[in-house]
């Protein structure tokens, strides 16, 4: 499983191309690209490795098809599309995923351990300001995600 960390600001020319920072690339080198889609509830793009869409894909079998479940799972596989690497490590942002995202030259990769976003930087940082945890918030995730895996707590 992929690990994204950290955050890298990089340039969209005018092809709509941009350089996937060296360390996500190392993540995804054996796919060779990585599938975007956009984000149902923020201006970003989504970024995942094709094995994380497969279980997506997969999750629809536990819904009917007339459900509501399964038409949303729908609504991402949909706009889902992957994204090969150029020889120089670049991929091509579709219109409708910058669109999406409010993206014109510049870029955000925010890393989110096993996915990354990809945001206008202005707007990501407005969305950090208005997010930003407490530690107590952060400790308390910790702890449920612990307990959950039934691990010690603290």
């Amino acid at each position: 499983m992929p690990l994204f960390l950290s955050s890298y600001a990089n340039r969209v020319d005018k092809k709509g191309r941009v350089s996937v920072p060296a360390p996500f690339r190392a993540e995804l080198e054996h796919l060779n690209g990585f599938v975007a889609f956009p984000h149902t509830e923020h201006a970003c793009i989504e970024g995942w490795d094709r094995g994380r869409m497969a279980q997506l894909a997969q999750a629809m079998d536990d819904y009917s098809p007339l459900s509501e479940e399964y038409d949303a799972l729908g609504y991402l596989l949909g706009r889902a599309r992957e994204l090969p690497f150029d020889p120089e490590g670049r991929v091509i942002l579709p219109a409708y995923l910058m669109e999406s995202a409010e993206i014109t030259d510049s870029v955000l990769f925010i890393g989110r351990g096993n996915s990354f976003q990809i945001w206008n930087p202005e707007k990501h940082a407005q969305f950090e300001a208005r997010i930003k945890p407490s530690s107590a918030i952060v400790a308390k995730a910790i702890s449920l995600g612990r307990a959950r895996r039934g691990g010690p707590h603290e």
